[in-house]
């Protein structure tokens, strides 16, 4: 509370664009009007009868009538209403360029796990390929939720929450390493032994020399066309590693996501969608929230660069977007609006904040 309070204050005594020009007129033209007021009340004093009094009256109201206090005060007033109407209604704004160029966005970049979609997905199915002898799918459920746990990414809560369904235990785990935007690797303590656990994309085994075969990769294409995200799930014991499994998940569109899109396109903004997810899945994402245009399979860096690309081309850019993969893109874009309910990273990197869960805030 005591750092939105601090935001909205901040917000509020920052100057928009429009102020600071509204600041530039009134440097020259207040000490013009002053002038000519002041030349209006002497010129009744000196050339006509009347008493002191009435060229006083000549002079405030000259002054008063032309001086541009209405303007000078009004933008800075502007900002306050808007920034505190704005988190009366769980958006919040930091500044008053944010308010200002929101505006003019010309097209609005979306992610789509956690935004667009309601960012809870569930684990949908586990398919074993190559599963080491003893290991069976609640076991290596078990052990990739224990390193899973260590993440923040929604797919992540999706297998640890699947594996207290299941009331798996979470393993100790060590040397954690996370890949933004591919997967996650480290040791699991399992009853066997300390065991090697990477879940994550095809192109994060392929990192690790891990060939990912054609009727691996059929059937990830066959879970992605159906909408869902499939993480493989590679375990390495005595030297070996090898892909003992998919993971299959899937993440429900918001509700209001499609009207929300549509709404955006009839006020003539282009709405894009920016994913790490792979290209089939977030089509079968894209059609469903009615978005024509997606870049799919992007790291962090790549979706401030798309960014950075749409900004080249002309546009007021703006970015919605929840986690610590977007965090990039939110700093990079024109307007950068974070869903409050990610992460703080990504917070702190946007210029508004969306309090309020879901795309309708935007």
């Amino acid at each position: 509370l005591a750092r939105i309070i601090r935001l909205v204050r901040e917000a509020q005594g920052s100057k928009a664009p429009i102020a600071r020009l509204a600041d530039r007129v009134s440097f020259y033209f207040v000490p013009a009007v002053m002038g000519i007021a002041v030349a209006a009340g002497l010129a009744w004093l000196v050339f006509s009868a009347e008493p002191v009094t009435t060229a006083l009256t000549i002079f405030v109201a000259v002054l008063v009538m032309a001086c541009p206090c209405a303007m000078g005060l009004a933008t800075p007033m502007s900002i306050m209403v808007g920034t505190g109407r704005g988190a009366q209604l769980g958006v919040l704004i930091k500044n008053g360029a944010a308010l200002e160029q929101a505006g003019h966005i010309s097209v609005l970049a979306v992610d789509k796990t956690g935004t667009l979609t309601t960012g809870k997905p569930v684990l949908t199915g586990i398919t074993l390929l190559e599963c080491p002898a003893g290991m069976d799918e609640n076991t290596l459920l078990g052990m990739a939720a224990s390193l899973e746990a260590r993440s923040e990414h929604p797919l992540a809560h999706a297998l640890v929450g699947a594996a207290s369904a299941r009331s798996l235990a979470l393993l100790p785990v060590k040397e954690v390493v996370v890949a933004p935007g591919m997967g996650i690797s480290g040791q699991v303590a399992a009853q066997v032994g300390p065991v090697g656990i990477a879940v994550g994309n095809p192109a994060f085994m392929a990192e690790r020399g891990i060939e990912v075969s054609a009727d691996t990769q059929a059937a990830l294409a066959q879970l992605a066309e159906a909408g869902q995200t499939p993480l493989l799930l590679a375990v390495e014991q005595q030297g070996r590693a090898r892909l003992a499994g998919i993971l299959a998940l899937a993440d429900a569109l918001r509700p209001e996501s499609a009207s929300v899109v549509s709404r955006l396109r009839a006020m003539g903004v282009r709405v894009v969608m920016l994913t790490g997810d792979n290209e089939r899945t977030a089509k079968a994402v894209a059609r469903q929230a009615g978005v024509d245009e997606i870049a799919a399979g992007l790291l962090p860096a790549d979706k401030a660069a798309y960014v950075r690309r749409l900004q080249g081309e002309g546009h007021m850019v703006g970015m919605v977007g929840d986690g610590i993969n977007d965090a990039p893109a939110l700093a990079a874009a024109h307007v950068g609006m974070a869903v409050g309910t990610g992460v703080d990273v990504s917070a702190e990197a946007g210029d508004i904040v969306l309090m309020r869960d879901g795309m309708e805030a935007v």
